[in-house]
């Protein structure tokens, strides 16, 4: 199994991220009915992601520590939206959690998962319950339970219960359930760990592990990303 991440292994699993929402972010912003239905979450949140990102791999570390903390400067920069203010926020609490760390472990992980919970709701005046915060919150809470040290396996299961957190959003806020539709930013957030899941699955069945070629080629791809 893997019982740590370092820094590259966040700049994989983060541009696996901004590749999904890429795909992802039309069927998003057809989903965007609260707070306003205007139809950018998506666009948002892609937009905040890829600042992030870029920052994430400007960096030449492979700590997880100041890969996380310029990911969060970057989400800082970039956000758009209240999707975007709320996914930096949540990417501002991993970067505070994981600070000193070079790599992570999957109690570091709970804890990031943890702090980035609370930035999120601390940074909106009124949280209401069955949008992104609820999905981020119970995915931390599911992190937090995780006995194994296998992150794969703990993201998996992290994963698994944030789609199932995301179904839920239609029952607790009528707006969703009236329109038939699931809570974008949450949907965006789900996207998300999905994206860093197939980069990681990528990742480990190349052949060798992440060379700095690999990176190279990843950097191109994402500077390609960010010009759409």
């Amino acid at each position: 199994g893997v019982y740590s991440f370092d820094g590259n292994d966040l700049k994989i699993m983060l541009c696996g991220a901004l590749e999904r929402l890429w795909q992802s972010k039309d069927n998003i912003n057809a989903l965007n009915v609260f707070p306003v239905p205007d139809g950018d979450t998506g666009t948002n949140m892609y937009h905040t992601l890829s600042t992030a990102v870029e920052e994430a791999l400007a960096t030449e570390t492979d700590h997880i520590g100041l890969v996380a903390d310029a990911a969060a400067k970057g989400a800082l920069v970039g956000a758009k939206g209240n999707s975007g203010v709320i996914l930096s926020q949540v990417l501002r609490g991993f970067a505070n959690s994981l600070r000193l760390k070079e790599r992570a472990t999957a109690e570091d992980l709970a804890e990031a998962f943890e702090d980035g919970t609370n930035m999120a709701y601390n940074a909106v005046m009124h949280p209401v319950e069955g949008t992104i915060l609820t999905v981020v919150r119970r995915t931390a809470e599911e992190a937090a339970a995780q006995r194994s040290r296998d992150l794969l396996r703990m993201i998996v299961a992290v994963f698994k219960k944030a789609m199932a957190a995301l179904q839920e959003t239609p029952e607790q806020l009528p707006p969703l359930k009236d329109a038939g539709v699931v809570d974008a930013g949450g949907q965006g957030f789900v996207v998300i760990l999905e994206g860093c899941i197939s980069a990681l699955k990528a990742a480990s069945q190349a052949a060798s592990p992440t060379t700095l070629s690999n990176l190279a080629e990843i950097k191109k791809r994402v500077s390609e990303l960010v010009a759409k």
